[in-house]
């Protein structure tokens, strides 16, 4: 079965994550140590003990994320002996795009590490604008109410999640009057989400800047070993320079989830095996391609029942 490996970002954390993968793995231990040190704080000991608050904050959720998504898919190789199926694609949501590309050995987890480290301290600096979930709404008019609404502050299309399910990102008063349009037009529901910055908006200009001169202190990226899945334009990543572009544009860029999956499952795509704290993946995959079958490995147990299923007979 032709399948693809998905990888989540923030807002997929928990106290608590990767615990019990790590007392079973000697790899998982081997990330969280690398973690640790490339970091130079005790990561390992907030992923599993918080507080809450202090794991949720931007610049440490995002490596606890990297760091437990690649224990978990770590311990399934090591445990695997080498059987383990690779996909035909793999994509991360946002943040889960580093790990995709550590897990297809484009960037090493030390860089990785640091540079989402970075990334989350530029993106928890740019406090500036909000952002909103609007349910019920299409792509397209949701896309001309925020344009209507940029006439009372900057406000855009973010994260592009399932049908009926997008963000909207950018100054408080762009969104908070996309959220009336959009109310008046049908939506099901606008919610205020509790966020410090508007991502994936234009007013990231500044930490998409912050973010450029990090990736150009990466010395080697390279091309991954299968393709992984642009957030930005939903083709496949290939070279080294294409991977440098994105990292900085996904930034600024919507996340373009729901083109991302069709683009996989037109290519064939017929299993999807989210790895990663929570299931949040899954659960837009379930509403953009109904028919793909679906996989959460996001403990030491649906470690053992992943590689029960995968490994050939």
């Amino acid at each position: 079965m032709t399948a693809a490996w998905l990888f989540p970002g923030q807002g997929s954390q928990t106290v608590g994550m990767g615990s019990d993968v790590y007392a079973c793995s000697a790899a998982a231990r081997a990330v969280f140590t690398e973690a640790d040190e490339v970091l130079g704080f005790g990561l390992r000991e907030l992923c599993f003990n918080g507080p809450a608050d202090t794991l949720t904050a931007t610049e440490n959720a995002q490596p606890a994320l990297l760091t437990t998504s690649i224990a978990l898919l770590r311990a399934a190789q090591e445990q695997a002996g080498g059987d383990l199926p690779l996909p035909a694609y793999m994509a991360g949501h946002s943040l889960g795009e580093y790990s995709a590309l550590v897990a297809a050995g484009a960037l090493r987890l030390a860089d990785a590490l640091r540079l989402v480290r970075r990334r989350g301290e530029l993106m928890s600096a740019a406090a500036n604008g909000t952002m909103a979930a609007i349910m019920g709404v299409e792509l397209a008019a949701l896309q001309a109410i925020c344009d209507e609404a940029s006439a009372a502050g900057v406000v855009v299309v973010a994260n592009e999640n399932s049908p009926g399910q997008l963000v909207i990102s950018g100054a408080r008063a762009g969104v908070e009057r996309a959220m009336a349009l959009a109310k008046e037009r049908g939506a099901k529901r606008a919610l205020a989400l509790n966020v410090s910055a508007a991502f994936h908006s234009p007013l990231m200009a500044e930490a998409a800047s912050g973010l450029t001169e990090a990736v150009n202190q990466i010395e080697r990226i390279e091309p991954p070993r299968l393709p992984v899945i642009s957030n930005v334009t939903a083709l496949p990543l290939l070279e080294p320079a294409a991977i440098r572009a994105e990292l900085v544009a996904q930034v600024t860029a919507p996340v373009r989830w729901i083109g991302s999956v069709e683009r996989m499952v037109a290519d064939g795509v017929k299993e999807i095996v989210e790895i990663g704290p929570g299931t949040v993946l899954t659960g837009l995959v379930k509403r953009i391609a109904p028919g793909v079958e679906l996989f959460n490995v996001n403990d030491g147990a649906s470690v053992d029942h992943w590689i029960a299923r995968a490994k050939p007979a």
